[in-house]
């Protein structure tokens, strides 16, 4: 899109409130592009949580609080 274009609808904004909103607008036109750039990097490989976590050896096993309600 070209520069003078937007410099031109900016100028015609009178109201300094519209003025304030137009930037907290921008700000977050400009995090979203940052956190975009960012996310698109990163692609996470298969396997690559290995060894993080460790299962219980009872994870399948009924729990005690829903003893009441087993037969």
């Amino acid at each position: 899109m070209n520069e003078q274009l937007i410099i031109s609808k900016l100028k015609q904004i009178k109201s300094e409130n519209l003025k304030q909103e137009l930037l907290l607008f921008l700000d977050y036109l400009l995090a979203k592009q940052f956190i975009d750039e960012k996310a698109a990097k990163r692609i996470p490989k298969f396997g690559c949580a290995k060894g993080t976590f460790k299962m219980a050896d009872d994870f399948d096993e009924p729990l005690e609080d829903f003893k009441d309600y087993m037969p």
